[in-house]
Protein backbone atom coordinates (compact mmCIF):
# COMPACT_ATOMS: atom_id res chain seq x y z
CA UNK A 1 0.00 0.00 0.00
CA UNK A 2 1.91 3.19 -0.79
CA UNK A 3 1.53 5.80 2.13
CA UNK A 4 0.97 9.92 1.22
CA UNK A 5 2.34 10.97 4.65
CA UNK A 6 1.49 14.71 5.56
CA UNK A 7 3.47 16.88 8.70
CA UNK A 8 1.61 20.08 10.47
CA UNK A 9 3.37 22.27 11.76
CA UNK A 10 2.16 26.06 13.17
CA UNK A 11 3.11 28.55 15.72
CA UNK A 12 1.85 27.87 19.25
CA UNK A 13 -0.40 31.24 19.07
CA UNK A 14 -2.51 31.89 15.91
CA UNK A 15 -3.48 35.65 14.53
CA UNK A 16 -6.53 34.11 13.03
CA UNK A 17 -7.46 30.35 14.10
CA UNK A 18 -10.70 31.01 12.11
CA UNK A 19 -9.10 31.13 8.71
CA UNK A 20 -6.24 28.73 9.56
CA UNK A 21 -9.69 26.30 10.73
CA UNK A 22 -11.24 26.98 7.36
CA UNK A 23 -8.37 26.54 4.79
CA UNK A 24 -7.02 23.45 6.85
CA UNK A 25 -10.30 21.79 6.52
CA UNK A 26 -10.45 22.09 2.96
CA UNK A 27 -6.87 21.18 2.06
CA UNK A 28 -7.73 17.81 4.23
CA UNK A 29 -10.61 16.84 2.23
CA UNK A 30 -8.44 17.37 -1.08
CA UNK A 31 -5.73 15.08 0.11
CA UNK A 32 -8.13 12.53 1.43
CA UNK A 33 -9.93 12.58 -2.19
CA UNK A 34 -6.67 12.69 -3.88
CA UNK A 35 -4.13 9.71 -2.17
CA UNK A 36 -5.29 6.20 -1.51
CA UNK A 37 -4.01 6.40 2.34
CA UNK A 38 -2.95 9.45 3.99
CA UNK A 39 -1.07 9.39 7.76
CA UNK A 40 -1.19 12.53 9.06
CA UNK A 41 1.73 13.52 11.76
CA UNK A 42 1.74 15.86 14.27
CA UNK A 43 2.88 17.20 17.43
CA UNK A 44 0.87 18.81 20.30
CA UNK A 45 3.00 21.99 21.43
CA UNK A 46 0.02 24.49 20.78
CA UNK A 47 -2.63 25.80 19.60
CA UNK A 48 -2.38 25.44 15.77
CA UNK A 49 -1.20 21.38 16.57
CA UNK A 50 -4.40 20.90 18.88
CA UNK A 51 -6.53 22.81 16.21
CA UNK A 52 -5.17 20.71 13.63
CA UNK A 53 -5.98 17.58 15.23
CA UNK A 54 -9.36 18.04 15.87
CA UNK A 55 -10.01 19.55 12.47
CA UNK A 56 -8.36 16.40 10.92
CA UNK A 57 -10.45 14.22 12.91
CA UNK A 58 -13.64 15.97 11.81
CA UNK A 59 -12.93 15.68 8.08
CA UNK A 60 -12.23 12.15 8.30
CA UNK A 61 -15.01 11.64 10.24
CA UNK A 62 -17.54 13.57 8.39
CA UNK A 63 -16.47 11.98 5.07
CA UNK A 64 -16.25 8.24 6.92
CA UNK A 65 -12.90 7.86 5.82
CA UNK A 66 -10.86 5.36 6.78
CA UNK A 67 -8.25 5.38 4.33
CA UNK A 68 -6.07 7.86 6.68
CA UNK A 69 -4.55 7.87 10.13
CA UNK A 70 -4.05 10.51 12.86
CA UNK A 71 -0.48 10.14 14.20
CA UNK A 72 0.99 11.70 17.60
CA UNK A 73 4.11 12.39 17.05
CA UNK A 74 5.77 13.43 20.35
CA UNK A 75 10.01 14.32 21.27
CA UNK A 76 10.58 12.12 24.06
CA UNK A 77 8.32 10.01 26.58
CA UNK A 78 5.72 12.46 28.60
CA UNK A 79 4.29 11.04 31.47
CA UNK A 80 1.10 13.27 30.61
CA UNK A 81 0.54 11.49 27.32
CA UNK A 82 1.51 8.07 29.13
CA UNK A 83 -0.94 8.82 32.00
CA UNK A 84 -3.59 9.66 29.86
CA UNK A 85 -2.83 7.26 26.70
CA UNK A 86 -7.07 6.23 26.62
CA UNK A 87 -7.74 9.89 26.14
CA UNK A 88 -5.20 10.86 23.71
CA UNK A 89 -6.19 7.91 21.75
CA UNK A 90 -9.86 9.36 21.44
CA UNK A 91 -8.02 11.87 19.34
CA UNK A 92 -5.10 9.87 17.38
CA UNK A 93 -4.71 6.85 16.12
CA UNK A 94 -1.37 6.13 16.93
CA UNK A 95 1.32 7.84 19.79
CA UNK A 96 4.78 7.61 18.58
CA UNK A 97 8.07 8.75 20.34
CA UNK A 98 9.91 9.90 17.63
CA UNK A 99 13.91 8.07 18.13
CA UNK A 100 15.46 10.44 16.20
CA UNK A 101 14.48 13.46 18.87
CA UNK A 102 15.11 11.37 22.01
CA UNK A 103 18.90 11.10 20.93
CA UNK A 104 19.21 15.14 20.59
CA UNK A 105 19.95 17.16 23.10
CA UNK A 106 16.78 17.87 25.03
CA UNK A 107 16.96 21.63 23.90
CA UNK A 108 16.92 20.73 20.09
CA UNK A 109 14.84 17.89 20.64
CA UNK A 110 11.86 19.33 19.32
CA UNK A 111 13.57 20.61 16.27
CA UNK A 112 15.41 17.28 15.82
CA UNK A 113 11.51 15.81 15.70
CA UNK A 114 10.01 18.22 13.30
CA UNK A 115 13.18 17.82 11.21
CA UNK A 116 12.17 14.20 10.79
CA UNK A 117 8.75 14.20 10.59
CA UNK A 118 9.51 16.40 7.38
CA UNK A 119 11.82 13.67 5.93
CA UNK A 120 8.97 11.76 6.10
CA UNK A 121 6.40 13.93 4.39
CA UNK A 122 5.61 14.31 0.85
CA UNK A 123 3.77 16.94 2.18
CA UNK A 124 4.03 20.12 4.61
CA UNK A 125 0.81 21.78 5.67
CA UNK A 126 1.50 24.84 8.25
CA UNK A 127 0.47 27.42 9.00
CA UNK A 128 3.34 30.40 9.34
CA UNK A 129 2.13 34.19 10.00
CA UNK A 130 5.91 35.51 11.14
CA UNK A 131 9.44 34.71 10.53
CA UNK A 132 10.65 33.33 13.78
CA UNK A 133 10.06 30.63 16.24
CA UNK A 134 10.26 26.93 15.76
CA UNK A 135 7.51 25.85 13.33
CA UNK A 136 9.00 29.14 11.10
CA UNK A 137 12.65 27.22 10.77
CA UNK A 138 10.68 23.59 10.37
CA UNK A 139 9.23 25.27 7.07
CA UNK A 140 12.54 26.93 6.28
CA UNK A 141 13.75 23.13 6.74
CA UNK A 142 11.32 21.47 4.18
CA UNK A 143 12.13 24.20 1.78
CA UNK A 144 16.07 23.64 1.85
CA UNK A 145 14.67 19.85 1.27
CA UNK A 146 12.36 20.37 -1.82
CA UNK A 147 9.64 19.28 0.23
CA UNK A 148 6.08 20.35 -1.06
CA UNK A 149 4.46 23.19 1.55
CA UNK A 150 1.19 24.68 1.89
CA UNK A 151 0.78 27.55 4.25
CA UNK A 152 -2.63 27.71 5.33
CA UNK A 153 -1.76 31.50 6.63
CA UNK A 154 -1.46 32.27 2.62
Amino acid sequence: MNIYTVSLFGHRSLLNPLSAEENLEREVYKILKSHGYVNFLIGRTGEFDLMAALTIRRVMKTYSRINCSLTLVLPYQNSNVENHKDSFLNLYDEIEICQYSMESHYKSAFQARNQNMVDRSDLVLCCIEHQSGGAYRTVQYAQQKECQIINLAE
